[in-house]
């Protein structure tokens, strides 16, 4: 299994030269350290912890800085550890954005935002009550349970703490890897506000590669229009 952890940027779109609309999730993926290799004869199984975003030292404890000072890097902010992973590293390594292709499917996890306390009408989508002639039933719960067994049995839908919850959205296509502005292009909305953390991993339920989509590509150095001019100058030089 691949995996790296990224930042939520925030939701755009993109074109592909047929003419189709993709909505996408832009996550920054920062340079990731293996901070720590586990092998079963030591750890009882495989896996790596990988760390991202600098941390100072005086906030780091004893063990965050002696793992740094063994990966030749500073204490790391998040991290994460990737069990089966595919490929052999050691501590030190980086890992970046191109460890991913365009096309890949994968499955997101994230942290939802949080809702705070909510009632069951937006925390469970229920119906509300009449709002007129009397009625005093407007956005209750309902009724609490039976006659019998005589109490509110477990799995009630009930008022409560919405979001904040650790959620993956799996079966996710990669639209574009961009290694040199440490990004990724993810089809669709991933959980978590912006500028959260987000982890992306190969996809439990497939396999498959799709086919990459052939995006549509904008140069910044020439200006909205510039060639449209030319070539109307060119048309008229001729005509004349």
């Amino acid at each position: 299994m691949k995996g790296i952890l990224g930042r939520k940027l925030g939701m755009t779109q993109v074109f592909t030269k047929e003419g189709r609309l993709i909505p996408v999730t832009v996550i920054e993926v920062l340079p990731n350290t293996v901070m720590q290799v586990k092998t079963v004869e030591t750890d009882g199984y495989a896996a790596i912890q990988v760390g991202m975003v600098d941390k100072k030292e005086a906030r780091a404890n004893k063990s965050e800085i002696a793992r740094a000072k063994k990966a030749n890097t500073t204490p790391k902010r998040f991290l994460k550890e990737i069990r089966d992973y595919d490929g052999t590293y050691s501590i030190g390594d980086v890992i970046t954005a191109s460890v991913f292709e365009a096309g890949e499917v994968v499955d997101v996890t994230g942290t939802s935002k949080g809702k705070g306390f909510t009632g069951v009408i937006k925390r469970h989508n229920q119906s509300r009550g009449p709002e007129t002639h009397g009625s005093r039933y407007h956005r209750r719960p309902g009724s609490m349970g039976t006659m019998l067994p005589k109490r509110v049995l477990k799995g009630k839908k009930l008022s409560g703490h919405m979001g904040d919850e650790v959620v993956t959205i799996q079966n996710l296509e990669i639209i574009e890897v961009n290694e040199e502005e440490n990004y990724i292009l993810v089809s669709g909305n991933v959980p978590g506000a912006k500028k959260s953390v987000v982890f992306i991993k190969s996809a439990v339920k497939t396999k498959n590669k799709r086919n990459p989509k052939d995006i549509m590509a904008y140069d910044e150095k020439t200006p909205l229009g510039e060639e449209n001019t030319q070539e109307v100058n060119e048309i008229e030089s001729e005509n004349n």
